[in-house]
């Protein structure tokens, strides 16, 4: 009896959700201090005071779930990015969210004197939203409105402002290049309960209004006036969905520094695994988006011991190969 593609895709989720839960056990295992798994399920369901039991719950445990709500928020954002623009290369840091909450956070390190990442969260979330907005309305202006070729173009031409404005600030206060370059990287590490505190409600938010344009994002894959067609308002569901993605690229950003890859690999990759529909799609990006960030993460701490490979990086290093592929075998949709 053959399979119904509905089954399929639960299975996949099945399978994605399996691999997320032995991404988070070896995050809490893995690191500078190898941790059996079984002392830490002891740490994480008994308590206990061993040191081991002190070093995943205050030190793994944060970074982890830290690494969950990032890796989602940005493969969540990717792919309604690359829905909303019908651009298969649209992500966070090609249209310039990413570059607007870095902005906002080198500005605030410069002039106002803020050092800790839980200050860091609300500059990097105006900036990313300012950056939208900005995004938006030169692609909204003049004929056609905000079509797919004007949000990239008008990302492309915003990014390139705010990859200036970073510079210029770099090169005039040199104080604040050391802190920024460490937060540009992208890293999971010394992230505290506290940060998890502070992104929560948007991570939330951002997940709900994401959810919400599922469906007029496949009618918008079919084309505007297919879309109108089938009773969609296009506007209404860029603009949630835009908004939806600012918020998540915000909390991302702000938590852990503008990680590239995620936001544009993992949308291709969960595609090439359920397909197209938005409501198999994110759930499934969901889930992929803190594999492969935990993972990259994971093996940035044991390559190069007792330093550590940022997650910023390993994410791309990982990240490029799955990527190829889908592209050689041509999974990845024109």
């Amino acid at each position: 009896m053959p399979v119904r593609p509905g089954a399929a895709r639960v299975g996949a989720l099945v399978v994605a959700a399996v691999a997320l839960a032995l991404a988070v056990l070896l995050s809490l295992a893995v690191g500078a201090r190898a941790i059996a798994p079984s002392d830490v399920i002891d740490a994480l369901l008994h308590g206990g005071h061993s040191d081991a039991a002190e070093v995943v719950r205050g030190l793994r445990v944060p970074r982890t779930v830290v690494g969950v709500m990032v890796g989602a928020a940005l493969a969540l954002a990717g792919t309604v990015l690359q829905g909303i623009t019908r651009n298969p290369i649209a992500d966070p840091g090609i249209l310039g969210i990413s570059q607007g909450a870095s902005v906002g956070v080198v500005l605030a390190i410069a002039y106002l004197g803020i050092h800790t990442l839980t200050g860091y969260v609300w500059f990097a979330f105006a900036g990313a939203g300012i950056a939208a907005v900005a995004v938006y309305a030169i692609a909204a202006s003049g004929r056609g409105g905000a079509t797919p070729v004007k949000l990239a173009l008008g990302g492309a031409a915003i990014n390139a402002l705010l990859v200036s404005v970073t510079t210029a600030v770099l090169t005039t206060k040199a104080s604040a290049l050391d802190e920024f370059r460490f937060w540009q990287v992208g890293s999971l590490s010394g992230r505290d309960a506290g940060l998890i505190g502070q992104i929560w409600p948007f991570l939330l938010v951002g997940v709900i209004l994401v959810l919400s344009v599922a469906r007029g994002l496949d009618a918008l894959a079919l084309g505007e006036d297919v879309a109108k067609g089938l009773g969609q308002r296009v506007a209404t569901v860029r603009i949630v969905g835009g908004l939806g993605a600012t918020v998540l690229t915000g909390v991302g950003v702000a938590a852990a520094g503008p990680i590239a890859f995620i936001g544009l690999a993992v949308p291709h990759i969960a595609r090439a695994v359920v397909g197209s529909d938005h409501r198999w799609l994110l759930p499934m990006a969901a889930l992929i988006g803190p594999v492969m960030l935990l993972v990259s993460d994971t093996v940035g701490r044991i390559v190069f011991p007792p330093s550590e490979v940022p997650a910023g990086v390993m994410t791309a290093l990982l990240g490029v190969p799955f990527l190829v592929t889908l592209v050689r075998r041509k999974a990845v949709p024109a």
